[in-house]
């Protein structure tokens, strides 16, 4: 198992008045590390979209096939179309390519350049230029370094360093300098702040010097080497009832957050560890779909089981943010598992009864299968680690 874990993360807000994204942002997660690509396309709407998105495609699946990543970015620029009258292309890119080592080759075309930021500043990063033979002028620029724990790099299309531009105090916008500075400062205040934190704040930065407005697309990517961050989910009672103790001391010596969803396991642990239960009276609404959650020594959620994790597995899914859901535990599930990073899931093997009812909504699926959806789609969408032990 690797000793640190490098967490990949990106934010994006359309443009004002549109419904498509005409940034793309993709990764994949294989065994030697992440592929990132971020690419704007040329305009707005639907028409950048489908450019920006052809470029992620490429990109990725020439890396996934070990080409090159220089090679990768000439065939790139070779294949995209070439605007008439401006002669650019008609997308701009940065493709990272890290292993879990934290070692990093990037390639950027035309994106505002990438931040490497070590103890909280931002230090320069010696990049190689690449001239591309094609009938318009263009460059790649290329550099390679290895990361030190705690390390960010940080990458963003030009709506995050042009925001603003036009107002008193930012005439010609945010300018990468802007973003360094903001960077360096939400370091010092929040030295621990997550990938995902990072591309969120500074997206929202950029759409306030926009007036709230955002006047092109926002997005914002960063990756982050740290020490991993630990959950535990346990779910479901043991199959057997002389397995309780087990469970308990699973959950006593794991080292990091741990959640439990489900009334019978809570129980469980709660008479084996001789830890009281007291419930969240103020969750409780007559209008919430959500049962309210409780409270354990020794645990950072205790939660209904079934429902709460079939409503969290959609959210999930639909790439809900949690700022923007309702306080409950849904929120606070989804919460912690996406600022965690390696997730074991415990799930008990007792069949209960009641959920094989088919006169009982879909969200009631068999436990082990939903942990499972659980497990793929943490690591596919979210490039998390995970690991299912059923006991």
């Amino acid at each position: 198992m690797n000793s640190y874990f490098l967490e990949a993360d990106h934010f994006q807000i359309c443009k004002n008045g549109y419904l498509s994204c005409g940034d793309t942002f993709y990764s994949i997660k294989n065994d030697n590390g992440i592929i990132c690509v971020l690419a704007d396309g040329l305009g707005s709407g639907i028409k950048a979209s489908v450019l920006s998105t052809l470029t992620t495609t490429m990109a990725a699946g020439f890396m996934s096939s070990k080409v090159d990543i220089k090679r990768a970015a000439e065939i790139i620029l070779e294949t995209l179309p070439v605007c008439s009258y401006r002669q650019i292309g008609y997308s701009t890119f940065t493709i990272i390519e890290a292993s879990n080592s934290g070692h990093i080759k990037v390639i950027e075309h035309d994106n505002p350049p990438y931040m490497l930021l070590r103890a909280g500043k931002s230090i320069p990063v010696e990049k190689q230029e690449i001239p591309i033979k094609t009938f318009r002028k263009s460059h790649l620029y290329y550099s390679e370094l290895d990361l030190l724990p705690g390390d960010r790099v940080v990458y963003f299309s030009d709506g995050v360093s042009q925001s603003g531009m036009g107002l008193p105090h930012l005439p010609l916008g945010w300018l990468e300098s802007g973003v360094e500075k903001y960077l360096e400062k939400l370091l010092i205040d929040s030295p621990a702040i997550s990938a995902s934190d990072i591309s969120r704040r500074v997206a929202y930065k950029a759409r306030e010097y926009d007036g709230n407005k955002a006047a092109d697309d926002i997005s914002c990517a960063a990756l982050y080497l740290r020490n991993p961050r630990r959950t535990m989910l346990v779910t479901g009672p043991p199959y057997k009832k002389e397995h309780d103790s087990t469970l308990a001391d699973m959950v006593s010596n794991f080292d990091g957050k741990k959640l439990v969803c489900g009334g019978t396991t809570a129980a469980i642990l709660s008479r084996e560890l001789k830890t009281p239960i007291k419930v969240n009276l103020k969750e409780i609404k007559s209008s919430s779909e959500v049962p309210p959650s409780a409270e354990m020594k020794g645990f950072d959620l205790v939660c209904e089981g079934t429902i709460t994790l079939s409503r969290c597995l959609r959210a999930l899914q639909e790439g809900q943010v949690p700022d923007k859901m309702p306080e409950d535990a849904v929120k606070r599930l989804i919460t912690i598992l996406l600022e965690s990073d390696i997730i074991e899931c415990v799930v008990g093997t007792k069949i209960n009864d009641a959920h094989q009812d088919p006169a009982l909504p879909k969200d009631l699926e068999i436990r082990r299968n939903l942990m499972k959806q659980f497990c793929k789609v943490l690591e596919k969408k979210y490039l998390k680690s995970t690991r299912i032990v059923f006991i």
